[in-house]
């Protein structure tokens, strides 16, 4: 049975984190941490989210003993925490020899150069940043089994190289893949703000040319791309819908062949015909891929549909965590 400790249990990402494992045979919950500072400390998760009511452990703060309680009794560590907090986080597991899953942005890049131009922060610990593995669970799974710290991709990460992936090296490398993405609330966070309100919501761009997610997904494809997210008005999902110029000669066999890599997968799936909607992925760990590509134009478009907080975020970080331990 391996034991893990879930750090930032009271958000969005956090809960559904803890209620997967709570599901999972193999593994369980070592205990539920949160701020100091944090109003939900003292607080059960299932009274936080009614819907997990099977949650019963109380949120805990994180001060010395719970650390201490951690590296006595639990075997990783999974943070779901604001990258500034994360960074140092890190740092602590690293030093202590505990396996550590982050699921911010704080070491999604092995450039410490990255991080003052998107993230706001120089990076307190740019030694640990080559250490990271990127936690694309499809495509480094080899690493991740060996890894002691994994970095978990974003959301909207996830549903844009899942679909760009497979075709990278046929991209015409002079025309930049346009990716226009839409997310469910979720996505802001619980915290609450007037501009990710749902009532405020309704369907618009942010981040025009200048999200931070633009060069995660350009450092792990290998190739520019113009990243457009937007958020709608439903509760949690992602549909990113892609369009691609392709080299000459790529037929529609190459585009078989190539997303055929997905065949033995056990969450990504390409669809036989048409593109998948967000109602086809919300609640479950699934990526469903459509595409259609046109050979006189050579203009590949691509649907790639996720859960913004499952396989976006806490079932991957789960499937990383299952790779790490039962590929040992």
């Amino acid at each position: 049975m391996k034991k893990i400790a879930i750090i930032g249990a009271s958000g969005y990402t956090g809960a559904q984190l803890a209620a997967l494992l709570n599901q999972e045979s193999g593994y369980a919950i070592q205990g539920l941490y949160v701020s100091e500072q944090s109003q939900d400390q003292g607080k059960a998760l299932k009274d936080l989210y009614p819907a997990y009511q099977s949650l019963t452990q109380v949120l805990k703060p994180l001060n010395d003993q719970s650390k201490a309680d951690i590296l006595a009794e639990a075997d990783a560590v999974a943070l779901a925490t604001d990258h500034h907090i994360s960074a140092e986080l890190v740092a602590w597991c690293v030093g202590q020899k505990m396996p550590v899953f982050d699921l911010s942005g704080a070491y999604r890049f092995a450039d410490s150069g990255q991080y003052p131009s998107w993230y706001g922060f120089e990076h307190p610990y740019p030694e640990l940043l080559t250490q990271a593995v990127y936690g694309l669970a499809e495509w480094h799974a080899d690493k991740i089994a060996g890894a002691a710290l994994v970095a978990v991709p974003g959301c909207y990460p996830t549903a844009s190289l899942l679909a760009l992936k497979p075709v990278a090296a046929l991209l015409d490398p002079q025309v930049r893949p346009v990716i226009n993405a839409v997310s469910g609330v979720t996505g802001a966070g619980r915290k609450a703000q007037l501009h990710t309100s749902f009532c405020e919501v309704s369907l618009t761009p942010y981040g025009v040319l200048g999200h931070r997610h633009q060069p995660e997904i350009a450092t792990q494809l290998g190739a520019e791309v113009i990243f457009t997210p937007h958020l709608g008005n439903f509760k949690r999902g992602i549909l990113a819908t892609i369009t691609a110029k392709l080299l000459p000669g790529v037929t529609q066999a190459d585009l078989q062949q190539a997303f055929s890599c997905y065949d033995q997968a056990q969450c990504v799936h390409v669809l036989p015909q048409g593109f998948p909607k967000v109602d086809d992925v919300a609640g479950t760990s699934q990526c469903l891929i459509g595409w259609k590509y046109d050979e006189a134009s050579q203009y590949l478009v691509i649907g790639s549909a996720i859960d913004n907080l499952m396989k976006g975020a806490a079932s991957q970080a789960l499937q990383c965590i299952k790779i790490h331990f039962e590929n040992k």
